[in-house]
């Protein structure tokens, strides 16, 4: 068999068209019905492939060209790849081979609109098992018509085979280059030149995290998004919520989307498409609608569930018909791989950020710069140099195994500089638009992956430490240990720790970090001066206006911990900001009074009651509602923080019910920060208004001792092991044990002094929420304190 058509092509067919074309005939024929559509086409086999090396004497002269190369030799790898590329292109095909494929053709062009073009797309037969991963080693062609056309792809298709990467990727996995052989897809194109493409995963790529669908997305033909040479818009949907009907999307991130691919006059291939600036209206809207984003996860979903593990997808939007294919599917083969040790990785030490991009991965590395502005140069990078170019394609590989670190001006998550630094396992900032020229050449720096979704290069060479345990069941303790969250970029990874949820999600870094902008501007955007609503317009890039760029990214933020750490608990914790925190945001200094003690001042409850801020915090509420109530992330729980009086918590409790956020309502737990002196004093009073306590020792220790935490002159002072405070901790807690009422912990304590988180499981608290470094050391710590403590009753 020569050829056969994608519809008749089934998993078992891998052998002979490999396993891209494999399973765009598995999903045409078992996933039509999940509403999935795959352009249909024919396919060349590994039968075809072998006749026209055979008719060429191709197989020998190749064998005896690659026998004595040493692939490490870039410049001796480059020459040899060349060379049989050329051979390739230069043979003709078997005159059975040519007469089949055109009558393939024609009957395929007769079955399209007159005006119909194809995509030829290569197939390994070795490509996309799940122990290896071929991806983006062989070449695809766009907008292919006329026989001829598709003649010259498929020839380019099989020269591919031996570009420098390919060549190289086989040496160093243990692949005969003999044993692999091409298929070539011809498939009817999508119009997403005048739509949308990209590339998604049925996983977060950077942890691992399965519970979530990760696309990316931009304008035109995707080519741009698989070769990192634009940066796409992003989108995380969380599966449970999706398969329960919500409009699951937890996350977004508006990508710079500067370019796109179009169909250009010509369709010979490598002259088929162009490349076009995007007008800037249009790179500053999000490329998909989140019914768009919703339906491409269902179809990944499905593809996940019939293939039975992760997947790596292509998909294109049609401009004219407006409806989403799937272009091709593979397993995802990096981050699907579970491993027995898991390493973390943190830095020592701090110095000027040179520049920042996408994080990669969450390792750090560090070494010379080379900056390299072309493929040519690549010779130039030696072991342990730190690689920074533009953007890297296939033939890059080679040099890329000897960096310690890669930098890309252009690419986003998934793009081919992306896709390599996992798969080498190492660390990679891509999209930063100008390292080229902020990075000199010789420099010393070092690459951190390790704090979220920003990827930043540092001046100098920093110390940073390497921790690894063992992944296993975690002994059993008489005490919940669960998280302080801040940054929701990092809450996939976190949520892999052995936990019981996340004791403190913080609102204030999500203020911060994700919004940036005071809430009182952006409700009173209309009445702002024209330099400070510039700034606001560009921060709201996507968004309709400033109002919902500010609940929305605040429900991205909460929802994006809720759905990691689904279905435990996480107890977010509303506002606590202080005056002079809120002045730094955008507009804050044209609402923030100038308070002499802040510490003490206009925070927590006494400001979402107060006229002055009531319409600000109905924004927060606006956003946990949505959380809850549309997405359906019930696992959600409310902390108020702050509250100095009864009366203060009669007022803000009365205002959350206002607002759709009334304790118990579907379910919802509401529980006061535990912080201040009255609070412990009239625990039992609190008690009646809330379902608990989550203690927060730092301030609890400042008031109960009187002394200021941010002042040097006192810290020696400040130990929330002091007996007062203690005195005040085991108050609260037995008044909650009293009254069957949640008890925690959540302040900074128990993460430092392991002595207080065993006098604190002595008392009875239900839960310690800790820093995630201390998670596992600190429980560790205190299984093994038990057996000691029962030995020496005994």
């Amino acid at each position: 068999m020569r050829l056969a058509w994608l519809k008749d092509l089934r998993l078992t067919d891998l052998p002979q068209v490999g396993g891209k074309n494999a399973s765009l005939g598995e999903m045409t024929a078992a996933l039509a019905g999940a509403g999935i559509r795959v352009p249909g086409g024919f396919a060349t086999t590994a039968e075809a492939f072998a006749e026209f090396l055979a008719a060429n004497d191709l197989e020998r002269r190749i064998a005896d060209k690659l026998r004595s190369l040493d692939c490490d030799d870039v410049n001796a790898l480059a020459a040899c790849g060349k060379q049989i590329r050329a051979w390739i292109m230069d043979a003709p095909f078997p005159e059975a081979l040519d007469r089949e494929i055109r009558s393939f053709y024609q009957q395929l062009e007769s079955q399209t609109s007159s005006d119909a073009s194809f995509a030829v797309r290569s197939s390994a037969t070795a490509e996309d098992l799940p122990e290896a991963s071929f991806a983006g080693q062989q070449e695809t062609f766009l907008n292919i018509r006329g026989v001829e056309n598709v003649l010259a792809a498929i020839r380019h298709v099989y020269a591919s085979l031996y570009n420098d990467r390919a060549i190289s990727y086989r040496v160093h996995h243990g692949f005969q280059h003999a044993e692999v052989a091409l298929s070539a897809a011809v498939q009817q194109m999508v119009r997403s030149d005048l739509g949308a493409s990209g590339v998604l995963f049925t996983l977060d790529t950077e942890s691992g995290f399965r519970d979530v669908v990760f696309i990316t997305a931009s304008y035109g033909l995707g080519e741009l998004v698989v070769q990192g040479a634009v940066n796409p818009d992003e989108f995380y949907v969380h599966k449970p919520m999706l398969e329960r009907g919500r409009p699951a999307i937890v996350r977004r991130a508006l990508g710079s989307k500067l370019q796109k691919m179009v169909f250009a006059s010509s369709q010979a291939a490598g002259k088929s498409t162009r490349t076009v600036d995007m007008p800037e209206a249009e790179r500053h809207r999000f490329s998909l609608s989140d019914a768009e984003v919703l339906e491409l996860a269902r179809y990944a979903v499905a593809i996940e569930r019939h293939y039975g593990r992760p997947m790596d997808i292509e998909w294109g939007k049609d401009g004219t018909d407006g409806r989403i294919y799937v272009l091709q599917a593979r397993p995802e083969t990096v981050k699907s791989r579970k491993r027995d040790v898991e390493e973390r990785y943190a830095l020592k030490g701090r110095s000027r950020v040179v520049v920042t991009g996408r994080a990669i991965g969450s390792k750090i590395g560090s070494g010379t710069v080379r900056v390299i502005p072309e493929a040519s140069q690549m010779s130039r990078v030696k072991q342990g140099d730190v690689l920074v170019t533009d953007m890297t394609d296939p033939n890059w590989e080679p040099v890329m195994k000897l960096a310690a670190a890669i930098v890309t001006n252009r690419g986003g998550r998934t793009c081919h500089a992306a896709i390599i630094a996992r798969e080498l396992g190492i660390p990679a900032v891509v999209g930063t638009a100008d390292a080229t020229h902020k990075l000199k050449d010789g420099q010393p720096v070092t690459v951190s992956c390790a704090e979220g979704d920003t990827g930043s290069v540092f001046e100098g060479l920093l110390p940073f430490e390497v921790s690894s345990r063992e992944r296993g069941e975690m002994p059993r303790i008489p005490v919940k240990i669960a998280m302080n969250v801040g940054n929701p970029q990092l809450a996939f990874e976190f949520a892999q720790l052995p936990n019981a949820g996340v004791g403190l999600a913080r609102l204030e870094f999500i203020i911060n970090n994700e919004i940036g902008v005071h809430p009182r501007a952006c409700l009173e955007y209309d009445k702002l001066d024209a330099p400070l609503k510039r700034k606001i317009a560009e921060a709201a890039r996507g968004y309709p206006d400033a109002k919902t760029f500010f609940i929305e990214k605040m429900v991205e933020g909460v929802a994006t911990i809720a759905a990691a750490f689904w279905p435990k608990p996480v107890i977010v914790r509303l506002s606590d900001f202080k005056s002079n925190e809120y002045r730094k945001l955008l507009g804050g200094e044209r609402y923030e009074p100038d308070e002499e003690n802040p510490m003490l001042g206009f925070r927590g409850a006494s400001r979402y009651i107060s006229p002055s801020f009531r319409e600000c915090f109905e924004l927060e509420c606006a956003a946990l509602r949505k959380v809850r109530d549309t997405l359906g992330l019930t696992n959600v729980e409310l902390m108020v923080p702050f509250v100095r009086t009864l009366g203060e918590a009669k007022q803000v409790m009365a205002l959350l019910e206002q607002n759709g956020l009334k304790r118990g309502a579907n379910g919802l737990r509401t529980v006061m920060m535990c912080e201040l002196p009255s609070n412990a004093v009239l625990a039992e009073e609190f008690l009646e208004l809330f379902d608990g306590f989550s203690i927060g020792s730092n301030d609890l220790t400042q008031l109960t001792l009187g002394l200021d935490r941010d002042s040097g002159l006192v810290a020696e002072g400040f130990d929330e092991r002091d007996a007062a405070v203690k005195a005040m901790l085991a108050m609260a807690i037995r008044a909650c044990r009293k009254h069957g009422k949640y008890v925690g912990i959540c302040g900074q304590g128990p993460s430092d002094h392991l002595d207080l988180a065993q006098w604190l499981m002595e008392q009875g608290i239900e839960s310690l929420s800790l820093n995630p470094d201390t998670v596992v050391s600190t429980w560790l710590a205190l299984a093994e304190a038990q057996p000691a403590k029962k030995s020496a009753a005994a």
